[in-house]
């Protein structure tokens, strides 16, 4: 049986070189992608109104504002966006600050465009997977900043959206203290404990379990132990 083909995405690139660029485009654009591009991170809205982008693709080495910084501003105010670095930077050292910056998938040029599409579609598959809606589970509005679940629903702050949505894209829903704090700008232990505290009081009615939705990983960090999906 023939596989329907994958959804089109909405794409932004973000490539100072111009005729990268302009090959980056005409090949995702094949693949019936609405493609949009600019040269440098000062062009990139970061408003959270932004949400018809699913997935950009960020060079690392550009004008001015450089990629990292611009991924890292970018998941601050969209959890959800799809971030991928392609960059000349190789070294482990360039790939882990890609990684903490925010980058979901981190790949080295030269990458060929059928590499890039591949990765391509490889995110939008996890990303399609977070918000499926989970039976019995939770779901968060980031756009509206509310959480519903089947007993009513919970209106939460912007940090607090942030924080669930950083545990919900991380691998095993958990997260290191150090990690938690970067991505809140919150460099105290007391004002992410704190957080969590308010967090644990608006998730426990909605959830209807009784043990700790988000667990505490001694001398680690955090997990969340309950399903949410993004919306």
């Amino acid at each position: 049986m023939t596989q329907p083909p994958p959804p089109a995405l909405n794409l932004l690139v973000v490539e100072d070189n111009g005729d990268l660029r302009e090959a980056i485009v005409d090949a995702l654009a094949r693949h019936g992608h609405r493609v949009h591009a600019v040269d440098c991170a000062e062009a990139v809205p970061e408003l959270p109104g932004r949400a018809e982008i699913d997935i950009m693709v960020i060079d690392l080495n550009l004008p001015g504002e450089d990629g990292l910084s611009l991924a890292r501003r970018l998941r601050q105010v969209q959890p959800h966006l799809g971030i991928i670095m392609l960059t000349a930077r190789h070294l482990t050292e360039d790939k882990s600050a890609g990684y903490d910056h925010g980058a979901d998938i981190y790949i080295t040029k030269p990458a060929s465009p059928a590499e890039l599409h591949a990765a391509i579609q490889a995110l939008a598959r996890r990303m399609r997977a977070a918000s499926a809606p989970a039976a019995g589970g939770l779901e968060l509005d980031m756009r509206r900043l509310v959480l519903h679940g089947a007993p009513g629903q919970a209106t939460l702050t912007p940090n607090e959206v942030q924080f669930l949505a950083a545990l919900v894209r991380a691998p095993g829903q958990r997260l290191e203290r150090w990690q938690l704090q970067q991505c809140l700008d919150a460099h105290s232990n007391p004002a992410l404990e704190m957080l969590i505290a308010r967090l644990r009081k608006k998730l426990q009615p909605l959830c209807r379990q009784e043990h700790n939705p988000i667990q505490p990983l001694r001398g680690v960090g955090y997990q969340l132990c309950i399903d949410i999906t993004l919306r």
